[in-house]
Formats: C-alpha cells, sequence, structure tokens
C-alpha cells in the first residue's frame, strides 16, 4: 500500500476534473434554462400574433353599467375599464341619442358629426 501523500501534480489534475465535471453540470442547466426561456418567448409572440384587432370605436358605461357616459375613438387612452369595442353604426347612434364624445379624442369629428 503506498503511504505517501498525493503529489502537488496529482491534486491539480483531480481539482482540474473536479472543475471540468461542474462546468458541464453549469452548461447543461443553463442550456436548460436557454429552452424553458426560448419557449416562454414563442408562446409570447404566439399570444401577440393571436389577440384581436383591437376595436375602432368605444362605449365608456357609468358606474352602474347601464348608462353610456361617452363615445371613444377605439385606440383613446381614456377609455378606461368600463368600455366595450362597438361598430361605427353603433358609434353614430350614441352620438345620435346624446352619449357624449370623448374630449380627448374627439370621436364626434372622426364619425363626421362635426368638422
Amino acid at each position: 500500500m503506498n503511504d505517501e501523500p498525493p503529489s502537488r501534480l496529482d491534486l491539480l489534475r483531480f481539482a482540474r476534473r473536479v472543475v471540468v465535471q461542474q462546468a458541464k453540470v453549469a452548461v447543461a442547466q443553463i442550456d436548460r434554462w436557454i429552452a424553458v426561456e426560448e419557449r416562454r418567448e414563442a408562446e409570447r409572440r404566439r399570444g401577440i400574433e393571436a389577440r384581436p384587432p383591437a376595436p375602432e370605436w368605444l362605449l365608456e358605461r357609468g358606474l352602474s353599467g347601464r348608462d353610456a357616459v361617452y363615445v371613444h375613438v377605439g385606440d383613446c387612452w381614456n377609455g378606461g375599464k368600463r368600455s366595450k369595442g362597438i361598430e361605427r353604426d353603433e358609434a353614430r347612434r350614441a352620438l345620435a341619442d346624446g352619449v357624449k364624445p370623448c374630449p380627448q379624442c374627439r370621436p364626434d369629428s372622426a364619425l363626421g358629426f362635426l368638422d
């Protein structure tokens, strides 16, 4: 049996083997993280592509949910959470029935009610 301690060269070779093994494990973990992130990104892009188009016009309801408060152009920043998409004819009808046009996006001008 050999009772001599390992040489510095033996210890350095052992340390190298350990580092190489750990590096392989680390690279494999990073590769798994990359694969997961690629799947997430692909799913996000599919979700964006599958979104329905934004409505051209919005009808904003009051707090009660019954009364119409404003008509908005579809991309109005002031549309609010109580707004739903409507067709052009519905927007014209709402304005004709006395629903106020949004003072920011001016749907009445876009619909030809005012010039």
